[in-house]
């Protein structure tokens, strides 16, 4: 399918969404280029894909190579499965609740423990169950999130028993600051999970380690370990962010016109009367407001902005115009004084995530970071897959 293609959804009323997914392999073969030799590149796909769709966005990736898959919770994982050959494994992240063993072995999906008692239950319900169904450990390196705590852990290595019992396929932790290549925490946190693999290999040899996210593939090699993890970049995100985006844009946002205007006077303009519109402005209304995930925070602060003319356009052709006014719940507002009478008439949609505005820029323009912006699009938009 082409961009073409996309034309006959229902932008005309409710906006337009379109998910490259060949921008997406190309995101993942870069990163997984990025990996030392012997590493591989898993996905995380949490969050219904991070809002784009595990339905398309699962089998493009294991198309494209990848086996490990990330989710976060047991609903995700059960809808996840279907999508994919047994050969895929389908992590997830926040583990399993008690009572909910049986459901999570049944599926096939590897739940992350982070304490001894969550190990010895999913001993025990397994036992129950006749299997050896494999699960996943946490360490907390430093993340002071999710994983068991360094002193928990080493009490954990004395019962060997149990380790073995338990068929632990996979060992992680999390980096808090690999977005900051120089913050001192990545090497502290490098070091406390690299002397904590090698104690638990000497009990369980077999296990697989886990610690790169996005950012963490940038850090090097040291940080690769046996399976990394990317998400957001994945989905167009900079994981460098100090650095040109080594990924291409995965979305689109193409919002229909609701009404061109003329100001007469000068003007307060949405909610709150933030911002003011010269005498003789034009403006455009557009469809799309923070029900959609265009968030209410990049209003009012001459924040937001859009693109006439759109990606596919050449350079000299498209025109960025600013929001003006607070983000409505359906609806937001455009100052387009700088197109020209001939632009005006033709102006059926504008842009406001494309190459050039990415979730990045947007989620800057927010005070946010475009992970946000990717989960909180909406489902009222037409959706193209290209």
């Amino acid at each position: 399918m082409d961009e073409s293609d996309c034309q006959v959804t229902r932008e005309a009323s409710e906006g337009l969404l379109i998910i490259d997914c060949a921008a997406l392999v190309h995101n993942y073969r870069v990163l997984r280029r990025r990996l030392r030799a012997g590493s591989r590149c898993g996905a995380v796909v949490k969050a219904d894909a991070y809002g784009l769709g595990v339905a398309r966005v699962v089998p493009a990736l294991y198309a494209a190579g990848c086996r490990d898959f990330f989710v976060a919770t047991l609903a995700e994982g059960e809808a996840v499965r279907p999508l994919l050959p047994e050969d895929a494994r389908i992590v997830l992240l926040t583990g399993v609740r008690p009572g909910f063993e049986h459901a999570c072995a049944e599926s096939g999906l590897v739940p992350v423990l982070v304490t001894t008692a969550q190990l010895q239950s999913w001993v025990e319900a397994t036992a129950r169950d006749g299997v050896a169904a494999p699960c996943a450990l946490k360490l907390d390196s430093g993340m002071t999130r999710l994983g068991m705590e360094p002193a928990e852990f080493r009490q954990l290595l004395q019962q060997p028993s149990l380790l073995q019992s338990a068929n632990v396929q996979l060992f992680l932790s999390h980096l808090a600051c690999a977005d900051d290549p120089h913050h001192l925490q990545n090497s502290q946190q490098l070091q406390r999970f690299s002397d904590a693999c090698v104690a638990l290999r000497k009990v369980c040899p077999q296990v697989e380690t886990s610690f790169a996210n996005s950012s963490g593939i940038y850090l090097g090699e040291p940080y690769h370990f046996d399976v990394a993890r990317p998400g957001a970049a994945l989905y167009g995100v900079n994981p460098t962010p100090d650095q040109p985006n080594p990924m291409r844009a995965v979305v689109r946002l193409r919002l229909p016109v609701l009404q061109v205007r003329q100001v007469e006077r000068d003007c307060a303009v949405g909610y709150g009367a933030t911002q003011q519109a010269r005498a003789g402005s034009w403006l455009a209304v557009v469809r799309g407001g923070y029900a959609d995930g265009v968030l209410r925070t990049q209003s009012g602060r001459g924040r937001g902005a859009a693109v006439i003319g759109g990606a596919t356009s050449e350079p000299e052709q498209r025109v960025v115009v600013p929001m003006i006014g607070r983000v409505s719940m359906d609806s937001c507002v455009f100052d387009i004084s700088a197109l020209s009478e001939q632009q005006r008439g033709r102006l059926q949609a504008i842009e406001l995530l494309n190459d050039e505005l990415t979730v990045d820029h947007m989620g800057a323009a927010a005070g946010t970071i475009g992970y946000e912006i990717l989960t909180s699009l909406g489902h009222r938009y037409g959706r193209c897959y290209l």
